[in-house]
């Protein structure tokens, strides 16, 4: 009870930063229902599949209803991002929230995580939970996924898979009473998930009391996210920070078929009077967000991060049985040695897929916006990947690992040539990136022992904690796991 006092007087006290999200928050509160039936669970791909119990957590899933607006630009969309739009069209809606949380209330830190579910599949994803997780459970954050967009709830209806209209099997005797007016209206859907998060606390988290809350969302849901906060943040202020992950250089359309459709500038820049944190989290391969990259400010962080792709084997693999233990570490170090060009069997790539270190970055990326928005420590400073201005558009060292950007033991100590570029095969596969694992005799001639290759990983380990990027808890687990290769045997 007094965390959770101490986080809500704070809430209050650092007004320059969140206040007006606590106190404006003008969206609609939708109802929220219980979901039921079917199969009893809920319908969600590219999750942790461990019991959430074993680490303190539970699940579970609500349904929203409410009627939800779409918006009408009032001047011309313009790249700078300051737009001005109007609400137009209501429309009756239904769809549906899962909720992570933590059973013990007084492990919850206050902050909660509201995910704008992945659609680029046609299902219902949470990338940004997989990636991020570890993190969420040690700190006591809850997570909130939301399917805003139709093609992923009318998935959840689907009684057997038969593409392209139903990807995977979803659950019709428990969604079917689902209803979406199209992704026009997307947006207030959003808004609304986060405004029941605030308003109707005692069912959505079961009583915890949210001092914070956080949108966030990766590849296409950043799209939606950049138009999300350029156009309906300054008329909502339900959200207090902004996680964008993966971004292009514009935004996903404000309205589209069958409103009239609305396109987005290229590219389309974070306004700079927001009066929220917000952080971007771009990976080599999303080189469609080097045209719209912007200064860092009281209010926006760019982070780049080196060795990294669009989504990875541990996205795809790994982290779907990752409880935070340092097996899961030693399990991560592994793969960029013996990295799979076959991640899923659904799909093949043509060379192995990305091994990087999206994950321990990302979860100091959300540790870093947190204490931002509750404190108003500002992130670092990130160095930004070094361009040519030509293609391939990076710069590289002489073992092939990009240059600049944000480092890690990955990159500064590799074992591998980790790319963000260069895949190709079925499916998304091209924005899985590369690994090439080094041979026995370019680990020897870059470590001549394993004391050195163990002294260089744990000082490139020591830099990556001391400039902000990887936290401590992570490191110790990687220093561990270093000491325990065997490399350059």
């Amino acid at each position: 009870m007094v965390r959770r006092l101490m986080s809500a007087v704070m809430c209050i006290l650092v007004g320059s930063v969140g206040l007006a999200a606590v106190a404006a928050a003008d969206a609609a509160s939708p109802t929220v229902t219980p979901a039921t039936g079917g199969n009893g669970a809920p319908v969600l791909f590219g999750h942790t599949s461990f019991d959430l119990a074993s680490v303190g957590y539970e699940q579970s899933e609500f349904f929203l209803t409410g009627s939800a607006s779409a918006y009408s630009p009032t001047s011309p969309l313009t790249s700078d991002g300051k737009w001005s739009v109007a609400a137009t069209s209501p429309q009756q809606y239904t769809t549906r929230v899962v909720v992570n949380r933590p059973v013990d209330a007084r492990k919850f830190n206050g902050t909660v995580v509201v995910e704008w579910l992945n659609v680029s599949g046609g299902v219902d994803a949470s990338p940004d939970w997989i990636h991020t997780h570890v993190e969420l459970i040690r700190r006591g954050y809850a997570w909130v996924g939301v399917s805003a967009q139709a093609v992923g709830l009318n998935q959840l209806k689907c009684p057997a898979a038969s593409p392209p209209s139903c990807p995977a099997p979803g659950d019709p005797a428990r969604y079917g009473s689902l209803t979406h007016p199209g992704d026009s209206y997307s947006y207030d859907i959003f808004s609304q998930a986060g405004q029941a998060v605030r308003s109707n606390a005692q069912t959505v988290l079961g009583g915890l009391l949210p001092a914070h809350v956080i949108a966030a969302g990766e590849s296409q849901s950043a799209g939606r996210m950049v138009t999300y906060i350029d156009a309906v943040h300054p008329i909502v202020h339900v959200y207090d920070g902004f996680l964008v992950h993966s971004r292009s250089a514009g935004g996903a359309a404000l309205s589209q078929a069958p409103l009239p459709a609305v396109s987005t500038p290229s590219p389309t820049f974070i306004r700079d009077d927001i009066d929220v944190p917000v952080m971007v989290f771009q990976t080599e391969t999303d080189v469609g967000g080097l045209l719209a990259r912007q200064p860092d400010s009281a209010r926006y962080r760019l982070w780049e991060v080196a060795g990294t792709s669009h989504f990875d084997q541990y996205g795809l693999v790994q982290g779907a049985t990752d409880t935070g233990t340092r097996d899961a570490v030693a399990a991560w170090f592994d793969s960029m040695l013996h990295p799979t060009n076959q991640p899923s069997p659904l799909f093949t790539c043509n060379s192995p897929i990305n091994t990087g270190p999206a994950t321990f970055v990302l979860r100091a990326g959300i540790s870093a916006l947190n204490d931002w928005i509750t404190d108003g420590t500002l992130p670092p400073v990130a160095p930004r990947l070094q361009t040519t201005g030509t293609q391939p558009p990076y710069s590289v060292d002489a073992n092939g690992n990009v240059l600049g950007g944000i480092r890690t033991p990955a990159v500064d100590v590799p074992v591998a040539k980790l790319s963000g570029l260069g895949q190709s095969g079925q499916q998304f596969c091209q924005l899985f990136g590369t690994t090439a694992p080094f041979t026995h005799d370019q680990l020897v001639s870059l470590y001549p022992t394993h004391d050195a290759f163990v002294s260089s990983w744990n000082q490139a380990t020591q830099d990556a904690v001391k400039a902000g990027f990887v936290a401590k808890e992570d490191a110790q687990n990687l220093r561990v796991v270093g000491a325990q290769s065997g490399i350059p045997d």
